[in-house]
């Protein structure tokens, strides 16, 4: 009987680095950071550390299927939420201005489109400059970067039923991160949709001759990390009932870091759902964990920059040293 190949031989370790590591950490935290695994500090985790992150992530894990990278997620946060909490001090209603909001980072998504498919910048280039554009615009729009408040008591019931209700006893923002979850795994793992992204990063050339639109395919991709930055824009401004100029920024890195995180969940390293929540639960616990520690934010940084090069470098050494 003939024998397998060495390849069949040899167990796919490199696809779980990352739970491996999630895993890992779990225990090192349980063991050193008191209050860890409490239940309050899981739901604190959740709503205040995963959603937001998870939510851009989604739309990155989108647009790096495709072969490319949007830098101006965080301009879509902002100015969704700029634009939010403008019309609700404005005297609109909640309804209004959640569609304003989404209909500010629409345009930025639009916006990424025009500029890669009409004028054929590359997109690392092109969402670059829609992010230096967009944090100006973010400084004149708000006197220099002055943030928002908003205090009377009528909005109240806006920002109660986005982030303090719930549903079934799961948070609404819990609840919108596992709907634009689940839509954007149907999407890309399911769907025509899903293949032609997938082929737009692996041979894009061949997809063109293939009969792919790619010029379509690409502007859905682009407005849909876009509208998912902008509905995280929205979940923000309703948690901390204000508009903080550029503050969006402060996700772009990490939702990169998640993306490319969870790639080492595939045999063939391309993005996934499930790899990217995986990705951002590791970062998010990781963050958790060294503040319970007694690290300061920039000493967890370094941690996160550590951690991120290890799983990326373990992952991708041990693969080619399987192949």
């Amino acid at each position: 009987m003939a024998s397998l190949p060495l390849r069949a031989k040899i167990p796919p370790l490199t696809n779980y680095t990352v739970l491996i590591a999630f895993v890992a950490l779990i225990v090192f935290f349980s063991i050193s950071a008191e209050g860890f695994l409490s239940l309050q500090n899981f739901i604190n985790l959740t709503v205040n550390k995963v959603v937001l992150l998870a939510i851009i992530a989604l739309g990155m894990t989108i647009v790096i299927a495709s072969g490319g990278i949007d830098l101006s997620v965080g301009v879509s946060v902002d100015m969704s939420s700029m634009v939010f909490i403008m019309l609700l001090a404005a005297g609109f209603s909640g309804v209004l201005g959640i569609a304003g909001g989404l209909s500010a980072a629409l345009c930025v998504g639009l916006l990424n489109a025009a500029l890669i498919n009409r004028l054929n910048i590359n997109p690392f280039l092109a969402t670059l400059g829609i992010l230096f554009i967009g944090q100006s615009t973010q400084q004149l729009a708000s006197r220099g970067g002055q943030p928002i408040y908003l205090t009377r008591a009528e909005f109240a019931p806006t920002f109660e039923a986005i982030s303090r209700t719930d549903l079934l006893g799961i948070p609404t923002p819990v609840v919108v991160l596992m709907a634009c979850a689940f839509a954007v795994y149907l999407a890309l793992h399911h769907g025509a949709f899903g293949r032609y992204v997938r082929a737009l990063g692996a041979q894009p050339g061949v997809a063109w001759y293939s009969g792919v639109r790619v010029p379509v395919q690409l502007s859905i991709v682009y407005v849909a990390s876009a509208f998912l930055s902008g509905i995280a824009g929205i979940l923000l401004s309703a948690t901390v009932k204000s508009y903080v100029p550029l503050s969006g920024n402060a996700y772009l890195l990490d939702a990169i870091g998640a993306t490319f995180i969870g790639t080492a969940l595939s045999t063939d390293r391309r993005p996934s759902v499930l790899g990217t929540l995986l990705g951002v639960f590791l970062l998010a616990v990781t963050r958790n964990g060294l503040l319970l520690i007694g690290w300061n934010f920039f000493w967890q940084q370094v941690g996160i920059g550590v951690l991120v090069f290890l799983v990326l470098a373990l992952s991708f050494g041990l693969n080619r040293r399987r192949e």
